[in-house]
């Protein structure tokens, strides 16, 4: 069935029940998940941050639900954000992190997170980074025409968007459909260096021939193609030059994008996912932010996202609508540090998780890129003033369960085949179910875990003869540090037969 067949139905119904029940739409709670990118559980000040002062993520927590076991689905970006929006798990599709120019990595037949909010009467939108693909498998994208397939395809009503992610190409805006302040004097390619070197339109410099060029700060590795803004890239552009961004205002125009955004719909139902740039490479924040910590870039970068979400609070309250607004803060995987720039941070080996006496990850292992709990073990806020008790909670949960659970507290069964990894936390999320999931499924680039309970299972890497599998128990080894499967086998396999058949089922549900 085509998307635009299959949601008619569902249109229709949702047009009625509007139509009768009015004054209950009008109640149902706005909805705004305000996505950090690389942001660690350590990096926050409710989570033990003692370097980087975040008093307006701090505040939220206070007024809010501060979870101690809250997790993203995967240790990289754009896994976690897939499946966010889908109730899927990224390895069921193959996606991985897209490189430069990628298609859309969700399926334009999907159900997906903006439809449930579209089909309950909400408007949808997505502001900020993208980094899930545009256009169509196959076929060059046109960023000089109409960039599509992208959110608009996939549920959202309206996108503001950085496209890719903001140490790859391109280094422009786009609005819905079309590059933002492009000159078609000056078209915009896209691509191997050979092709955007061949289309005549303004080239910038190569980081690897020129390093010189890259005089914001050095590439430390592999970010080095087309140096925008004194920065190295991954990926090669030539042209629209007039499209460019700035990335030491990005922070404030995604604001003043999301002002603008509530401010024109304060009198309906409206879900946004505001999707920083912050702290992701190349930190670059504005340099009213720069200095504020002791630790760099990143730290001050950190600061300036918490401003961010200090701003989007205060354009809710200023229009009046906090109490009944869901506000959800989170991150789509764990910390890293030196991530391909010499900004100031310290390189993060295995056995040395911090940045100049500042732990990203807080107590726990790992961080980015890694399956230990660092890596999706992230800040995870959620306030609802009219429904929520503030507190803290240790209950199991995920962000791939936002699916099942809205769909529940807004009364839209999910299509039948669609958002199976999705089961329905809303108690949990309520601060009703102090327990949350029986087990939970972790994802790091081809490594796969399996939380249940306080045990987790690594399953041992394939192709690795000596690797072994791994087992810990949270209870008393938070840090991961010693491997307890030779002392509890039965554990280790159960949860290793469990593991297998949940990543060979079409879903957990």
């Amino acid at each position: 069935m085509s998307r635009t067949h299959r949601l008619l139905p569902a249109l229709l119904i949702a047009s009625l029940a509007l139509a009768t029940t009015s004054i209950a739409a009008s109640t149902q709670p706005n909805v705004v998940i305000i996505y950090g990118d690389d942001v660690g559980y350590g990096d926050v000040g409710a989570y033990g941050s003692e370097l980087i002062p975040t008093p307006n993520i701090d505040a939220l927590a206070a007024g809010g639900l501060r979870f101690t076991d809250g997790h993203c689905a995967a240790a990289t970006c754009t896994p976690s954000r897939f499946s966010m929006l889908t109730g899927m798990h990224g390895f069921r599709k193959g996606v991985g992190i897209l490189p430069p120019n990628a298609p859309l990595s969700i399926d334009t037949e999907a159900y997906t997170l903006p439809d449930l909010f579209r089909d309950a009467g909400y408007t949808t939108a997505v502001i900020g980074k993208w980094h899930l693909g545009i256009g169509t498998p196959g076929v060059p994208t046109n960023w000089n025409g109409t960039v599509a397939p992208g959110p608009l395809e996939i549920g959202f009503d309206y996108s503001f968007l950085l496209p890719s992610t903001n140490d790859r190409v391109p280094c422009v805006y786009v609005v819905d459909h079309h590059v933002l302040n492009l000159d078609p004097a000056d078209p915009l390619y896209v691509g191997k260096k050979a092709e955007v070197n061949s289309k005549g339109s303004t080239l910038y410099p190569d980081g690897k021939e020129d390093p010189t060029a890259m005089s914001y700060y050095r590439s430390s590795h592999g970010h080095n193609n087309s140096v925008i803004n004194g920065i190295g890239r991954i990926g090669y552009m030539a042209g629209g030059q007039s499209a460019l961004w700035n990335d030491e205002t990005m922070a404030d125009v995604f604001v003043d994008q999301a002002r603008e955004y509530i401010g024109k719909n304060k009198d309906k139902p409206f879900f946004l996912y505001f999707s920083s740039q912050d702290i992701h490479v190349p930190r670059a924040p504005h340099p009213r932010f720069q200095g504020k910590t002791t630790l760099g870039y990143r730290g001050d970068a950190m600061v300036q996202f918490d401003w961010s979400v200090g701003a989007i609070l205060k354009a809710l309250e200023d229009h009046g609508l906090s109490d009944n607004t869901i506000v959800i803060f989170s991150s789509d995987n764990g910390p890293v540090y030196d991530d391909g720039y010499q900004d100031g941070t310290t390189v993060r080996t295995s056995t040395k998780d911090n940045d100049q006496g500042h732990y990203g990850a807080g107590p726990f292992r790992g961080g980015k890129y890694q399956i230990y709990e660092g890596g999706t073990r992230v800040p995870f806020l959620i306030r609802w003033p009219a429904q929520i008790q503030p507190g803290v909670s240790s209950a199991l949960v995920n962000q791939i369960d936002f699916m099942g659970s809205f769909a529940k507290l807004l009364n839209q069964p999910l299509p039948e085949g669609e958002a199976l990894d999705s089961r329905d936390t809303l108690a949990a999320f309520l601060g009703k179910d102090s327990v949350g999931l029986p087990f939970m499924i972790e994802e790091a680039g081809r490594a796969r875990a399996l939380r249940r309970g306080d045990w987790k299972y690594i399953a041992a890497p394939k192709g690795k003869k000596q690797s072994k599998p791994q087992l810990y128990d949270l209870s008393n080894d938070i840090a991961e540090k010693t491997n307890a499967a030779a002392d509890n086998p039965e554990v280790a396999e159960s949860m290793g037969k469990q593991l297998k058949a949940l990543m060979a089922a079409p879903g957990v549900r």
